[in-house]
């Protein structure tokens, strides 16, 4: 099928299966000169696992390819499949309206990224599949493309500039550094040439109460026992906190309360005094 397709445009190609590589040369019946880079792209597409008849059209005059190497962008593998697997999406669903939008063919293989279509549609599959390995989610992109889809089909906005209807997201990642809450104490301390010692480790702390030598029972055993007289502490400091309301006033706390019942009954006095020399006054 490939060879036929080559004959075409006057490209002969030669298949070793023994070294497992494949030659493009032109012949005298080569009449497109460009032809030959459109061979050696298509043998690029099938090393990426394009199928035969899919990658047979990058001979088409309006078809280009592009290969995104993405594997360099990412340095740690887990957040490398991860971004990978949101330029697919679940079931796919982000590739085929990546494909619908840009009018191209996608393919994610391994460490690189396949697409063939129109100029226009692969200068945004590249530049979404490198903002997606840069943690910016194609979605954004998606949105952005089905807004300029629908600008395109009036023509009054052909000549108008398109920023007031694009959305602009922004970016929720810090770029500064944050600070700390707690100010660490900043002052001057004795210079010392030794580095300062080393925590001791769970082992190390069992070695020295003794625990380290004991035997799995006797483990057990003092494990029950720490954990009970936690339990008792911790309920004696409840009974504590219950019996607060039930202790009785201070000695001093009883004199001010006697002092106060005086002044009062005082005042109550010299009033009905005042009262009785008045009335004996009227009279």
């Amino acid at each position: 099928m490939i060879t036929r397709s080559l004959e075409k445009y006057g490209i002969a190609c030669t298949l070793d299966l023994v070294e497992g590589s494949m030659t493009v040369k032109t012949t005298r019946k080569t009449y497109d000169p460009a032809s030959i880079l459109n061979a050696r792209d298509l043998i690029k597409l099938l090393s990426r696992s394009v199928p035969a008849p899919q990658a047979v059209k990058i001979l088409e005059d309006d078809v280009a390819a592009d290969i995104v190497k993405i594997r360099n962008l990412v340095r740690n593998k887990e957040r490398f499949i991860k971004r990978r697997q949101r330029i697919l999406g679940p079931n796919g669903t982000t590739l085929k309206a990546l494909e619908l939008l840009t009018q191209t063919y996608i393919l994610v293989q391994g460490n690189t990224v396949a697409a063939m279509g129109p100029f226009r549609g692969l200068k945004e599959v590249r530049r979404v599949v490198e903002d997606c390995m840069n943690n910016v989610h194609p979605i954004y992109h998606i949105k952005e493309l089905m807004i300029k889809r629908e600008l395109m089909k009036d023509p009054e906005l052909a000549t108008e500039n398109w920023e007031r209807f694009l959305p602009h997201f922004k970016k929720r990642n810090l770029s500064t550094r944050r600070k700390p809450l707690k100010v660490t104490d900043k002052s001057k301390k004795v210079y010392t040439p030794f580095p300062p010692p080393r925590e001791k480790s769970k082992v190390d702390l069992q070695i020295e109460s003794g625990e380290y030598f004991l035997g799995k029972r006797a483990k057990e055993r003092a494990a029950r026992e720490r954990r009970e007289e936690g339990q008792r502490e911790r309920k004696a400091e409840k009974k504590r906190e219950r019996e607060k309301d039930f202790v009785p006033p201070k000695d001093d706390v009883l004199r001010k309360e006697k002092k106060r019942k005086r002044k009062v009954e005082d005042g109550k006095e010299m009033k009905k005094k005042i009262k009785r020399v008045d009335e004996a006054e009227e009279s």
